[in-house]
């Protein structure tokens, strides 16, 4: 088995397909192979569970030179998100449409702040368009790379950027602030973004009618009302609308009894409320067990 299949394993050991069979199934046949290819099978002879294989898992895929996306949320996820905010008073959001690009993870509390993720592996061919993209939603930007990409970042992107280095993997080291510009957003990319029931919310927030057109021309509406307000009350309402419409505290509960390498998934990553113990069960299953889901 090459390294590069290894790497690939473990690297799909965090993906939605295992997290979500796990809490739909309470087993996954996909989680069983993907330990049998990362050769962790190993650790089945020992005492341990499947909660345990994830982290050792994970701690073979934060050392420098391999980490993944995954693990970069991760360390925001926990330094940011969960230490220096709360599932309480801030809300994250994964995978977010913005414009033309999808943002990586941003975090709503007094503001939005975006945060693309830039690992050594990465490309930044993209980063240009992803910055202005962002800038049309999110009042501060920040990119966080591995240190390959550290000074190019610092000298191709504007000084309003924040740049944050990923020193360790549990450690984060900010090179450069982000400013914080909410008057630079664009109204009408933030309707874009949202959902319309999440734009309707918006509206009847500011005293704003809601527009009484046929579905069909909705959308078309809401990009007009948009287009007239003001773009840092935009911003700042969007924020208070996403921190209600993507609330994260009913999690909170399910994120304290998992294990440390996932609690990162179960913040972005959906399942029902009524999987949650089925999950939970099957991270407690006995790894010699769960090797028989193949």
């Amino acid at each position: 088995m090459t390294d590069a299949t290894r790497l690939s394993a473990i690297s799909r050991l965090f993906s939605p397909g295992v997290f979500r069979e796990l809490a739909k199934h309470g087993c996954s046949g996909l989680f069983a192979r993907l330990i049998h290819r990362a050769d962790l099978r190993e650790t089945s002879q020992k005492n341990v569970t499947v909660g345990d294989a994830f982290d050792a898992a994970f701690a073979l895929l934060r050392q420098s030179g391999i980490r993944n996306e995954y693990v970069y949320r991760a360390a925001l996820t926990h330094n940011v998100l969960l230490g220096t905010h709360s599932l309480k008073t801030a809300s994250m959001l994964t995978e977010f449409r913005v414009g033309s690009c999808k943002a990586d993870l941003a975090i709503l509390n007094g503001t939005g702040t975006v945060y693309e993720i830039k690992s050594d592996r990465d490309s930044l061919a993209r980063l240009d368009n992803q910055i202005a993209n962002y800038r049309k939603v999110f009042a501060k930007i920040y990119v966080i790379a591995g240190n390959a990409h550290v000074d190019e970042i610092m000298e191709r992107t504007p000084r309003d950027v924040g740049v944050m280095g990923l020193v360790r993997w549990d450690r984060i080291q900010t090179v450069r602030e982000a400013a914080d510009r909410p008057d630079l957003v664009c109204p009408v990319t933030i309707c874009q973004s949202l959902r319309t029931a999440e734009a309707h919310a918006l509206l009847r927030s500011l005293r704003i009618a809601v527009p009484t057109v046929p579905n069909t021309m909705m959308r078309a509406a809401l990009k007009d009302c948009f287009a007239r307000l003001d773009p840092a009350l935009v911003h700042h309402e969007m924020v208070k609308t996403l921190k209600k419409s993507r609330n994260l505290a009913p999690l909170s509960d399910l994120v304290v009894r998992l294990p440390f390498s996932l609690q990162p998934a179960a913040l972005s990553i959906h399942i029902r409320r009524a999987d949650h113990a089925r999950l939970l069960k099957a991270i407690e299953t006995p790894l010699r067990i769960a090797m028989g889901w193949a």
